[in-house]
């Protein structure tokens, strides 16, 4: 069994992954300010979650970790002229900066791994140009370079990957998928007329940190119902 850090456990895709590693006895360390909604996983290793301030330190990580998952996201969908400067900062503090301070603090762990794995989560709008993505997509675009970068520095010790979703039906994405007929126009955008579940993603997620796929690093992979790649 393995050794894994979630970074937004409680919520979403980040929480589908978590109780998937789980389920196959995997010991599991998490950041979530939720903690309560991971109740029912007894056994879990809490880290303080305050990673953006400049003065956290993660006490209490183990020794070596095998696999780590940054999922917090951003949707912050907008008309590009009524987009502020701080709307750009906020959606890269969230998406880049966060991810660089969590794995900064746990590569002396993933590097005692003899074979570890970061997992990083972009969005289908950086390789198809959607309006109103502009704010996300440039900080997403941004996880997918530092992704390239990281597998290439840190290989062949520790691979990194990155998945890049359509929309799918989170705590997150909620506000775009409020009424049954928005649901029904955002399933029908996809060539495989439905909308995403967490489970969708997080079955390619748990397959990116195992031993079967120790031969992949540097990849983004769609999970995206066919929408990036199919016109029907």
């Amino acid at each position: 069994m393995k050794n894994y850090l979630i970074v937004g456990a409680s919520s979403g895709i980040g929480r589908a992954i978590t109780e998937k590693l789980y389920a196959q006895g995997h010991s599991l360390w998490v950041i979530t300010r939720s903690p309560m909604a991971l109740a029912h996983l007894p056994g879990l290793g809490f880290i303080t979650p305050d990673f953006m301030s400049d003065e956290w330190q993660p006490a209490g990580l183990p020794d070596y970790l095998d696999g780590l998952v940054y999922a917090p996201g951003t949707i912050n969908l907008k008309p590009f002229r009524a987009l502020k400067a701080d709307d750009f900062r906020n959606d890269f503090e969230i998406n880049v900066v966060g991810a660089v301070k969590v794995i900064q603090a746990a590569l002396k762990a993933l590097k005692a791994s003899k074979q570890a794995s970061i997992l990083l989560f972009s969005t289908v709008a950086v390789g198809q140009g959607m309006p109103y993505h502009s704010s996300v997509a440039a900080s997403k675009a941004a996880v997918e370079g530092l992704m390239r970068s990281l597998a290439a520095e840190l290989a062949p010790s520790i691979r990194v990957n990155a998945i890049a979703p359509s929309l799918t039906e989170t705590p997150l994405a909620a506000h775009l998928l409020s009424t049954p007929e928005k649901i029904e126009a955002s399933a029908k955008r996809h060539p495989l007329q439905r909308i995403g579940k967490a489970n969708d993603i997080a079955a390619l997620g748990c397959f990116l940190l195992g031993d079967e796929a120790s031969w992949i690093t540097g990849q983004v992979l769609a999970v995206d119902g066919g929408l990036s790649r199919l016109r029907i």
